[in-house]
């Protein structure tokens, strides 16, 4: 594709690296990432593809911005308040960077829509903060055969992971890490054990790097691998993950509808 000129300075940073250059660029412009979240991890995530030139942004939040959101959520602003996230994600990302275009989905994930929405993205990045959720979207991308980047966060700690199952050999989906939710009440919420307000963007920002190394099919993928981060050592950790032969999805047959089940 011909770049116009503000095209060129705007992503000029991106064109001169090898690994990327004006092909990488034209790719990421025509790509179409969907983000299931748009709170601590979808917030820097979203920015910041945004501002690499992905070219369509699917936003997925049934919530409306809230006071306590801001301390980590920096894609909303107290002006915000009160106004639907897919709204206020919309606004700051195109203030960011006009070309982009925004699709707001201001409703929650469920077995009935997932797959087809799914289904119209290149890549997939999971910024949800319930078990549920996760297990959902974990299930549509492996049957619609797209890339997830999920991702997760609790305290000072914080954990990512790209499943593609779909693609067999050695790549795990996310069931076959935790094949289920924990138990209520074992796992804390952020709401309920805190989260670092900052972290969120070391993690979001991990997503939107594995993201566009998806889109552009460069570097290593950590499908395979688990990395996982604890700020308060200032470490990284990469741990190696292997397809679980009796994954009740990438091991079977069974349909959204009979997954979705288990999610809960």
């Amino acid at each position: 594709m011909d770049f116009s000129e503000p095209q060129i300075e705007r992503y000029a940073r991106h064109i001169v690296l090898r690994e990327v250059g004006g092909v990488g660029q034209a790719k990421l412009l025509q790509s179409r990432v969907l983000i299931v979240g748009a709170g601590g991890l979808g917030s820097p995530m979203a920015m910041y593809l945004a501002a690499a030139g992905v070219g369509t942004i699917g936003i997925v939040d049934d919530d409306v911005v809230s006071l306590s959101n801001l301390q980590r959520q920096i894609m909303h602003a107290t002006a915000d308040l009160g106004v639907a996230k897919t709204s206020s994600a919309a606004a700051t990302l195109q203030a960011l960077n006009p070309e982009v275009v925004v699709n707001q989905h201001a409703f929650r994930l469920d077995a009935v829509n997932a797959l087809d929405l799914v289904g119209g993205y290149d890549v997939v990045a999971d910024g949800t903060d319930n078990f549920a959720t996760r297990y959902l979207l974990n299930d549509a991308c492996y049957l619609a055969a797209k890339p997830l980047v999920s991702a997760a966060m609790l305290k000072f700690e914080g954990q990512i992971s790209t499943y593609k199952a779909h693609l067999g050999g050695e790549n795990p989906c996310y069931r076959c890490l935790y094949a289920e939710a924990p138990p209520p009440g074992i796992v804390p919420s952020c709401a309920e054990g805190g989260v670092f307000g900052a972290l969120a963007g070391t993690i979001g920002s991990m997503q939107a790097v594995e993201v566009i190394k998806e889109v552009l099919g460069i570097g290593e993928s950590l499908s395979g691998w688990l990395a996982v981060y604890d700020a308060l050592g200032a470490s990284w950790q990469k741990i190696r993950l292997r397809p679980n032969p009796g994954c009740a999805l990438c091991s079977s047959q069974k349909t959204i509808t009979d997954l979705s089940v288990h999610a809960a």
